[in-house]
């Protein structure tokens, strides 16, 4: 498909509904089409602690400067679905949560028994965090950075640029600020090796194509996002148009054969009604394609492959890889 064929999505998180735009708290400058959106990763992987892990008192640098911690963290109030990820896989139970559209992944509510919800990120109740007396806030310049200031008048605040993509350097910087280093790396080493034994079995891999039906859009997704970073660290590649340095290409439901792949993954992203996907799949278009009539189109959990944005996230998207594939 010609270049000029993708219209680029240059609008949207690659989480959740919208990227932060000018009418919310975040910053567009890190946004999905941003000018500092492409370097998040190498960009976060320069932050960090000036202590030994696991040492305090220690100070953090973060995406907005630096942050003094004179102790362990006790009582976390996390604000986004990565972040709340990254504080359970390194062992905290978040105080107090907030996300994009006040909801939290299911795949994580188990987990969080008794975690106060502080409101949307768009809507954030400042008194409700403030009120649980928390001893630091994490959250990302995305979401949340004309909020610092406020944020920080309440707790020792740590911001990581963006969730997404960057997900393994986010969980390096949270384990900075929560002193657990260590279980940071365990964590990537153990999902590397995941990744390594998945991607031992091919002698030649199949092409996986990401599509991901929302409300007025539909997305293929491209190599800046998390599930673009879990595909390839297993070997994993894309077809010629979802092989981009973009979140994501929008298409129209006309379009649908450039969905194609020797696997499709699919989801909707909220109520399917809400989108196009059961018009889509139930159309004809979509019964040419090679994956559906091979039976190698499948769908998938929109809330782990997409909003989870974080290693527990990325591990159950190896146990489906590893299951889909054999």
């Amino acid at each position: 498909m010609a270049a000029s064929a993708l219209v680029l999505a240059l609008v949207a998180a690659c989480g959740g509904a919208t990227d932060a735009g000018s009418t919310g708290p975040g910053n567009t400058d890190v946004a999905t089409g941003g000018r500092l959106f492409s370097t998040a990763d190498e960009a976060t992987a320069e932050l960090g602690a000036d202590a030994a892990p696991g040492v305090f008192p220690r100070t953090v640098t973060h995406a907005r400067g630096t942050t003094r911690l004179e102790r362990k963290p006790e009582r976390v109030v996390v604000l986004d679905t990565g972040e709340i990820d990254e504080a359970l896989a390194l062992g905290v139970v978040p105080i107090g949560t907030a996300t994009p559209n006040g909801t939290i992944p299911s795949y994580l509510q188990p987990q969080l028994s008794g975690s106060t919800n502080v409101g949307s990120l768009d809507g954030l109740r400042l008194e409700a965090i403030a009120a649980l007396k928390p001893d630091l806030i994490l959250g990302s310049q995305l979401r949340v950075d004309d909020l610092y200031d406020e944020l920080s008048a309440i707790a020792p605040t740590v911001l990581s640029i963006r969730p997404g993509f960057p997900w393994k350097e986010n969980l390096l910087l949270a384990g900075a600020a929560l002193g657990e280093e260590t279980k940071a790396t365990e964590l990537l080493n153990e999902y590397q090796r995941r990744a390594d034994a998945i991607r031992a079995r091919f002698t030649q891999p199949p092409t996986i194509s990401l599509l991901r039906f929302m409300p007025e859009r539909i997305r293929l997704y491209g190599n800046l996002s998390m599930i673009g970073v879990v595909l390839r660290d297993v070997g994993l590649p894309r077809p010629p148009n979802q092989d981009i340095d973009e979140l994501a290409t929008e298409i129209s439901p006309e379009r649908i054969s450039e969905a194609d792949g020797d696997w499709i993954f699919y989801s909707s992203y909220g109520p399917k009604e809400g989108t196009a996907e059961g018009s889509v799949v139930g159309g004809e278009l979509w019964g040419r394609l090679g994956a559906v009539q091979r039976g190698t189109a499948r769908p998938v959990d929109d809330e782990v492959w997409f909003l989870g944005l974080g290693p527990i996230g990325a591990s159950r998207v190896l146990d489906d890889l590893q299951a889909f594939l054999g």
